[in-house]
């Protein structure tokens, strides 16, 4: 507040000096903000008399005047030029100002993203250096005033200050938490927290609904005082603790921030869209419907308006060399051109005798002097570089009338200070299409160009190989006294081409005649009122537009002086080019808006500055609608210092038109200039409204003046055919004359778009038989023929159909006080096409010093004064750190540059605010249900549509005739010791080591004997019952399978487990106590090893051990057999129960009889032709499904040896399975997706040295991959690709799919047809419909088929809520019916409905009699065009995914991993993604494999690909590290787990934010 009073003191003049090289140094980025602060308030705290409150008492007539005022609102920075104070106008910032004040009153609570520790230290370190551009080539924006963006009532800004500390929690406390979660202000955020677990106790019950527009006001929060304890987040992942979704603590600061965030959304929106356009198919997006209270043009179709006739004088030279020949020989010692040096000192004189005898140099050279005699390199008409820096204009303006001269054509450009120079490649593109070999550079610029260690310049990416031709004087040779250039009158043929940056970054080159370029020097020399040796200061940059027409060309043709001031003094001295008016008494200068807020903000008390003498004050960019205020402002400082107001003539320029309008220096000083008061709500519909100023949203225009002499204009419709505007219409400017550029060199089609248009008139007919040039500039032409300019072209957005401008969207955010947090004149505003629409999007630069919650505080401002005063909504607005943005050559912002580094995530920004839901109104309306069709009605359409119901099922088991001993037996352990009599030196099992040598393996007669003595011990230590349940905790090997069939001997139920990790036990022994006590197991067995685990003293810490059941140790066995092995008495008793945690984190068991294990076993033995001549290779899991019937029990079975390879070892030793499978020759193998992911990832680059070592699989008929999940179709067709050269067959893959109903409904095996994929419509499964598709068609999604059905198994497709069977190729649930469906969950609850309704269902309709199981997965079955072994056509069983997982959003059924697939595409460092849902918003976690410093860039992008694919807004980000998202052994993830650890603060994420 203190600097704001300064104004009102007096401060000694020699202070005010002082401060002012403050603030000089300050902007060099001599000194650092610190130490500028610290020395400035040493410098004014004598004079500060009272403590800071001083001005609120101010009565408002002594607050700061507009002048410019005191110190840190202007820490100049040398930054771009073109967006700065001619931003500022008093009026919009205190239209912004009230915009905001009224937002107070609904306060809105702005969830603030969370951010790792980490990262809020780097972004916010006192070592940044300010940001400065030492370019070589001057920048355009060096002195950089921050102006008073204050509001001048200082009750704007109380106001302001309460309304933030009510409505972001941003308070400075901030606790520390274990989890390092918490950024700055999360204080605030705890304290919230704990409110809503008061108020909002039932948010976790029923979560309300966000997508549907409700218009009840969001609770309103207040603060409670009083500090927050930390608290010890419980570890993530603790089974015991995760109690899924409801079981979440309700006070957890992410939970609060989403209710936060629920209440926020819930506030009124936007009205939904009325329309609805068809996408492709069903899918309907939302179109903008016109509104019909929108202003429509109604004047009548504008004329084209004619400039005054263009009179040619008689003495004006017939071409430009002429006029240079006529100067140069008549007057020779005329000065033509003054540069200075950095101190201001006259550095070098041009005269005309000079420029001219040194330009027939330069022209004699560049013919004569490159290439042969024979073979010239330049001939008349080649095109040539001019690469010149922005300080030497004397050199350039030489080259330039030398290639005149020589009839070559120059082509000016930057000069590359660097090889990734930002938009540098589009230049060279530009060049190497003008088929430029040569380029003329000065002395001093070859120096300092880069150079290889040969001394060679390197080719510039993008660029064609150069010649590069220094032009001093010293290195050319002397032309020949009987040379002489070729002088003729200016024709057609192409004089020189200016470079244009498109919107997109792509480099144009506009060709410009020779007698264009005349006709443009008379023109002006009419309209400036040009007289011979004038005085002219210029400011600008001489390479291109007006700094080029005025400053270089116009003035020969004249023979005037140009003072010429380089940048480089420019930033030294802002006064300098005001001074060398006063000096030189010069009659026009020419300078940008900025040059004039730069003079205000230095030109403290300069008595002796008088302005007296100049007629004209040429505005270049006065089209820019903000430069209105530097003309104002600059005006009412100087207008003391003779400064007359009819001398400042704004001017409309672009490089296709050159001169669109300039406003004419009069003597009548009682005219003054054009104003227009316009409605920016009506600009947005292109629609002129003039308005009086007091409205919030108006933009004030100044008039450009008229339209060139000799041209005609008029303004088009700026899209679809060039039809005639009304008067009160805006449209893109078009002008007809000679003086304007002719065509985009070597570009045909996009020259007839802009050079060649015909306007025509609202009945078709053309306006004019000659061509128009499209401008660029979007405007009107207003009373009296004036020309006013609102924007151009490239700036336009059109959001929702309503067109906004970048630059008023800047000027806006400029006007929310951004000085303490942004640097002004580094913003960067574009659109980007999402979901059909453009969206915003706003970077700015942060300044280092601006805390975290400061500049989140700011961007909440930002977004609501854009809401309020353009009424449209800001899709992104991203902080980046200070000094990173792509600059131009002449220190702007690279615009196209900065869009793209958005677009590609690699910005790096610090903090980021998405407003999705704000934005985003065209989403397809939520999909209504529709009432369900009755059985009948089904009946008779399935008969009539001739659809069959989906049924499917394997070979029938009873008709199948083998020789199958063991079918003899009903019990696995009959089977066991009949093999152990008949074959009992036969291997059934290997195991393998990580070395890949055996560890230990098991014939027929030692499993028998082994299982013997376990039972016996079973029965003497354990006192087990027959019937008692048994866990058996083993690693994975022969021990287990063993101790299995001991407990089968033993008549025990055994229940095998996954032992705890040593290395991790807090958070795995819970599991195992969990199935212990689940399984009501009365014994444990183990090794020894685990046994002692289990004891331990970290054991005890995350359990408690007395509570285990008794614990045997099988390392230690009896040596006696049993009296009697038990046989079962019924063949549907208990054989075991299979115990397994589901992906959403539920433990369930169920029951296996002995029945079902057999007709199990039987089953996989005919599927795969499994004989005791077979080896099987197995690396997965045996804990539980189908991997521990392959790895216990179809040997013993089938009589087929396996080969055991335990996953764990794979991690040591990558090739372990592969060259097993090599080495054994087997024909037959399955592994889990992991183990296949471990192989594609460990193992991609060693596939040569594989081969070296002799690893072959051109045996290997089958390799299965064992899933209970959609078959993940990218890992398996990677997998076969990359060992395709080490012989793997690509047929030979294909997966497996079972579920707790039914461990294994389809297994590929090895006759029948191979596995078939299909395409469906991704949308189309949203709405539980099944549409095929081609392949790479949009939308589509690949589904493989999960292997062929096993034989004894039945397969319908049902509805999952009526329970009607449906026709084939719709989405459904899998209902099984099979001999080997488990008989019933195992639960200590005893939960009956649950039980008969997964394992006893019955169809509502058809056959109503058999009994199915529900698998809970949907899919849908498809008839092929195949044939199975016996000779029926083949059904193929898709699983799409499970019902538990899909997600519920706006009445559409989403699984989550095609959202997480896309995710997973967006960004190369997203390593793993998972999605969720809470309070019916989206949740994406992504794991970042990067630096922290990328974090932010990934939530644009995750939010953008889940809007482009799925149409879902994101509600929420979360950023990971590598491994936090949970995955179970079978490597599915466990969504739910992460949730709750989400939700209860265990992530410690990098970063979340909140999309608004």
């Amino acid at each position: 507040m203190a600097d704001r009073g300064l104004e009102g003191m007096a401060l000694p003049l020699e202070v005010r000096a002082r401060l002012a090289e403050l603030e000089l140094e300050l902007s060099e980025g001599d000194i650092t903000q610190k130490g500028y602060e610290k020395k400035r308030s040493k410098l004014i705290g004598a004079y500060l008399p009272q403590p800071p409150r001083v001005d609120q008492a101010l009565p408002p007539e002594r607050r700061a005047p507009v002048t410019p005022a005191s110190s840190t609102r202007y820490h100049r920075r040398r930054s771009s030029g073109s967006r700065d104070e001619r931003y500022r106008s008093d009026v919009h910032t205190e239209a912004v100002q009230a915009a905001l004040a009224k937002h107070k009153e609904r306060k809105m609570a702005v969830p603030m993203p969370s951010k790792r520790r980490s990262l809020v230290v780097q972004t916010s370190m006192d070592a940044y250096t300010p940001p400065d551009t030492s370019s070589g080539s001057e920048d355009e924006g060096s002195v950089q005033g921050d102006s008073q963006g204050t509001p001048t009532s200082s009750q704007g800004s109380i106001n302001m200050e309460h309304w933030i500390s009510q409505a972001i929690h941003g308070s400075t406390t901030s606790t520390t938490s274990s989890s390092s979660t918490q950024s700055g202000g999360s204080g605030a955020a705890h304290r919230l927290a704990d409110v809503m677990a008061q108020t909002h106790i039932e948010n976790h019950s029923a979560p309300p609904d966000v997508t549907t527009y409700t218009s009840e006001h969001p609770i309103q929060v207040e603060r409670p005082q009083g500090s927050t304890t930390s608290r010890t987040a419980p570890k993530y992942g603790n089974a015991e603790l995760m109690e899924t979704g409801d079981g979440v603590p309700v006070s957890s600061r992410v939970s609060a921030k989403i209710q936060q965030l629920v209440n926020t959304l819930k506030r009124p929106k936007r009205p939904p869209l009325r329309e609805f356009f068809v996408d492709d198919f069903e899918e309907l997006l939302e179109v903008q419907q016109p509104d019909p209270n929108q202003p429509k043009p109604e004047g009548a179709q504008m004329l084209a308006m004619r400039g005054e006739q263009l009179g040619v004088v008689t003495n004006w030279p017939p071409s430009l060399e002429a006029a240079l020949q006529r100067w140069g020989t008549i007057s020779p010692k005329a000065p033509c051109l003054t540069t200075m040096d950095t101190n201001g000192k006259p550095l070098y004189i041009l005269t005309y005798g000079k420029l001219w005898t040194r330009s027939m140099k330069v022209a004699y050279n560049i013919l004569h002097k490159l290439g042969t005699k024979q073979e010239p390199m330049v001939r008349p008409g080649d095109r040539v570089a001019l690469v010149f820096p922005n300080n030497d204009p004397a050199a350039s303006m030489v080259a330039f009338y030398g290639c005149l001269l020589a009839e070559v054509v120059p082509v000016p450009i930057e000069v590359p200070l660097t090889r990734k120079d930002a938009g540098s490649q589009q230049i060279g593109f530009l060049l190497g299409s003008c088929g430029v070999t040569v380029a003329l550079t000065s002395d001093a610029c070859h120096k300092g160009l880069p150079k290889s260690p040969t001394g060679e310049i390197p080719q510039f990416k993008g660029w064609p190989k150069l010649l590069w031709f220094v032009t001093e004087s010293k290195h050319l040779s002397k032309p020949p006294r009987d040379w002489f250039p070729h002088i003729k009158d200016a024709n057609n043929d192409t004089a020189y081409i200016e470079y244009k940056t498109c919107k997109d970054g792509s480099v144009l080159g506009v060709t410009v005649t020779r007698i264009a370029l005349l006709t443009h020097c008379q023109a002006l020399t009419q309209a400036c009122g040009y007289t011979e040796a004038e005085t002219i200061v210029n400011v600008l940059d001489f390479k291109k537009d007006v700094g080029l027409w005025h400053g270089i060309l116009t003035s020969v043709m004249n023979m005037m002086h140009v003072i010429s001031i380089p940048y480089s003094l420019m930033k030294v001295n802002p006064l300098s080019w005001i001074q060398k008016v006063c000096q030189y008494k010069a009659k026009v200068a020419c300078v940008k808006s900025r040059d004039m807020h730069w003079a205000l903000v230095a030109h403290r008390d300069q008595r002796d500055i008088n302005l007296s003498s100049l007629r004209m004050l040429i505005v270049a960019d006065g089209a820019n609608p903000w430069s209105i205020s530097s003309c104002d402002a600059f005006l009412n400082v100087f207008q003391s210092k003779g400064l007359r107001q009819e001398v400042i003539c704004p001017c409309a320029s672009s490089p296709e038109a050159l001169t669109v309008a300039i406003r004419r220096p009069t003597d009548d000083s009682n005219q003054p200039p054009g104003r227009g008061v316009l409605s920016m709500h009506g600009l947005t519909y292109g629609v002129i409204r003039v308005d009086s100023e007091e409205k919030l949203s108006v933009l004030t225009v100044q008039d450009v003046g008229l339209v060139m002499p000799g041209a005609i204009m008029c303004s088009v419709k700026p899209d679809g055919i060039p039809q005639l505007c009304r008067t009160d219409e805006i449209g893109e400017l078009c002008v007809c004359a000679i003086a304007t550029g002719t065509s985009y060199y070597g570009l045909s089609g996009m020259t007839k778009n802009t050079f060649e248009v015909f306007p025509v008139t609202s009945s078709g007919a053309p306006v004019s038989e000659y061509p128009f040039v499209r401008t660029g500039l979007l405007g009107f032409v207003g009373p009296g023929g004036l020309v006013f300019v609102v924007g151009k072209m490239d700036g336009l957005m059109v959001v929702s159909g309503r067109r906004h401008n970048a630059d008023d969207i800047v000027a806006t955010a400029l006007a929310v006080e951004p000085m303490k947090f942004v640097y002004r004149g580094r913003i960067a505003v574009f659109s980007v096409t999402v979901l059909h629409d453009e969206r915003i999007v706003i970077v700015a630069e942060q300044r280092p010093d601006s805390t975290e919650e400061d500049s989140f505080q700011w961007m909440s401002r930002v977004l609501q004064a854009i809401d309020s005063i353009h009424q449209v909504g800001v899709y992104c607005l991203a902080l980046v750190p200070a000094n990173t943005l792509p600059k131009t050559p002449l220190g702007g912002i690279h615009l196209s540059e900065t869009k793209q580094l958005f677009l590609e995530g690699s910005l790096h920004p610090c903090n980021v605010l998405m407003c999705p839901h704000t934005c985003v109104t065209n989403l397809p309306k939520p999909r209504q249900k529709q009432p369900e069709i009755g059985p009948a009605s089904v009946m008779v359409g399935n008969l009539v549509s001739g659809k069959r119901i989906a049924q499917a099922s394997g070979r029938d088991l009873g008709q199948i005739e083998d020789n199958d001993q063991a079918r003899k037996f009903l019990f696995l352990s009959e089977v066991l010791q009949w093999r152990a009599q008949t074959t009992p030196d036969h291997v059934l099992y290997t195991l393998l080591n990580c070395r890949g040598t055996i560890a230990s393996s098991l014939t027929c007669v030692q499993l028998h004997k082994r299982a013997e003595k376990i039972a016996v011990m079973l029965m003497e230590r354990g006192h087990l019952q027959d019937g008692d349940h048994v866990a058996l905790v083993y690693p994975p090997g022969i021990d287990l399978i063993a101790a299995f069939y001991g407990c089968l001997y033993a008549g025990c139920v055994p229940i095998t487990v996954r032992p705890p990790h040593p290395q991790n036990i807090a958070t795995t022994l819970p599991t195992v106590k969990m199935i212990v006590e689940v399984s009501r197991s009365a014994c444990l067995m183990t090794t020894q090893l685990i046994c002692k685990l289990l004891r331990s003293r970290e054991a005890a810490a995350a359990v408690d051990v007395r509570a285990w059941p008794p614990i045997l140790d099988t390392d230690d066995l009896p040596k006696k057999r049993p009296a009697q092995i038990y046989k079962p008495s019924n063949p549907d008793t208990l054989a075991y129960l299979d115990f397994s945690v589901s992906t959403t984190g539920m433990l369930a068991g169920v029951k296996m009889s002995h029945a079902a294990t057999s007709a199990f076993c039987r089953s996989i033995k005919l599927q795969c032709e499994l004989y005791p001549s077979r080896e099987v290779a197995i690396c997965l899991d045996p804990y539980c499904g189908l991997g521990f019937v392959l790895w216990c029990l179809c040997s013993v079975y089938s009589g087929h040896q396996s080969i055991l390879i335990p996953p764990s070892e794979l991690e040591t030793n990558p090739a372990l399975w592969l060259l097993a499978v090599s080495q054994y020759k087997v024909r037959d193998t399955f592994c889990s997706y992991s183990v296949m992911e471990l192989c594609t990832k460990g193992l991609g680059s060693q596939t040569e040295s594989l081969k070296a070592r002799g690893l072959d699989l051109s045996r290997v008929r089958t390799c299965v991959v064992v899933a209970e999940e959609r078959p993940r179709i990218a890992l398996t067709q990677s997998f076969s690709k990359l060992f395709k050269d080490l012989g793997l067959h690509p047929r030979a893959v294909s997966t497996s799919f079972g579920c707790r109903v039914n461990l294994a409904i389809c297994l590929q095996g090895t006759s029948g047809p191979d596995p078939t994929t299909v395409y469906v419509d991704m949308r189309a499964l949203r709405h539980d419909r099944v549409r095929l598709v081609e392949r790479g068609s949009p939308h589509s999604l690949p589904l493989m088929e999960s292997g062929k059905i096993l034989p004894g198994v039945r397969i319908i497709i049902a509805n999952p809520e009526t329970k009607g069977p449906l026709g084939d190729s719709h989405l459904g649930e899998i209902w099984v019916h099979s001999a080997h469906n488990a008989s019933g969950y195992f639960t200590i609850y005893g939960d009956e409905s649950l039980q008969s309704d997964h394992f006893s269902s019955r169809l509502s309709f058809g056959d109503t009699q058999t009994v199915w199981a529900r698998t809970g997965y949907l899919g849908f079955l498809r008839r092929t065009e195949l044939t199975d072994a016996n000779g029926e056509r083949h059904d193929a069983l898709y699983v799409v995914g499970a019902l538990d997982e899909a997600m519920e959003l706006r009445g559409m059924r989403y699984h989550p991993i095609d959202i997480e697939t896309s995710v997973i595409r967006a960004h190369k460092s997203v390593t793993e993604c998972a999605v969720f849902t809470w309070t019916n918003l989206l949740v994406v976690v992504v794991e970042l494999d990067g630096s922290e410093q990328e974090a932010l860039d990934l939530v644009p992008l995750v939010t953008n690909v889940v809007l482009e694919e799925h149409y879902l807004v994101v509600g929420v980000v979360v950023v990971v590290d590598i491994g936090v998202i949970p995955i179970n052994s079978r490597g599915e993830k466990q969504r739910m787990h992460l949730r709750d650890g989400f939700l209860a603060d265990q992530l410690d994420p990098i970063y979340v934010a909140y999309n608004m």
